[in-house]
């Protein structure tokens, strides 16, 4: 009988729900991601992140009292950090290059998380995450794009008055559009095209 019990535990391996701190808080905010793009807002329940990061469900709760504390918490640690824009001698390939990153950032697994929420919560809950989406994501991608264009404006490759609003709005809303929109997965002949056919025009400087 000892041996029997013996070759059990070995065969056991140790319980998820052991872990403590630092490593059970990760993976229960990864798993709070994974549920978001796999059921969505919705269809996220406390319960079902437990599971999704094998711990009991009094351990989410202990840390979370609810999921959008919870949800709050992990797009904050999952977003993307956007910090800097590379200098490649034009603002077209500037923009292709970080155009490339932001559609990393959205199709990531915070990422698609965010995009269900945004499009799934109700207005509690969308005002809670508001803040968070604005210095998290909107903020740092607006500052990128005006960077870049900035950069052109002393290359001499973007017309001077091309800073403003609406001029860095464009990208990202044509992305978030055609990917919500239309599905598109923007592959980089993609955003290739919208560099060329949209910004570049847009931002070119006035022949005299």
């Amino acid at each position: 009988m000892g041996t029997s019990r013996t070759a059990t535990a070995a065969r056991s391996p140790e319980p998820a729900s052991r872990r403590r701190g630092p490593v059970l808080e990760r993976a229960i905010l990864e798993a709070a991601l994974d549920q978001l793009g796999t059921v969505g807002w919705k269809g996220l329940t406390m319960e079902g992140v437990a599971a999704g990061a094998q711990t009991g469900k009094a351990a989410v709760y202990r840390r979370w009292p609810s999921k959008v504390d919870l949800v709050v918490d992990a797009l904050r640690a999952g977003l993307p950090t956007l910090d800097a824009s590379s200098d490649l001698g034009s603002v077209r390939e500037d923009l292709f290059q970080l155009c490339r990153r932001v559609r990393e950032a959205m199709f990531s697994t915070p990422g698609i998380a965010l995009r269900t929420v945004l499009h799934e919560c109700d207005s509690v809950a969308a005002e809670r995450l508001h803040g968070l989406i604005v210095s998290g994501l909107i903020e740092p991608a607006t500052e990128l794009f005006g960077e870049v264009v900035r950069r052109g404006i002393r290359r001499g490759d973007v017309r001077a008055d091309a800073l403003g609003d609406l001029v860095f709005d464009v990208v990202p809303a044509m992305m978030m559009y055609r990917t919500k929109v239309c599905a598109s997965e923007w592959t980089d002949a993609d955003i290739a095209a919208m560099i060329d056919q949209v910004m570049v025009p847009l931002l070119r400087p006035a022949k005299h």
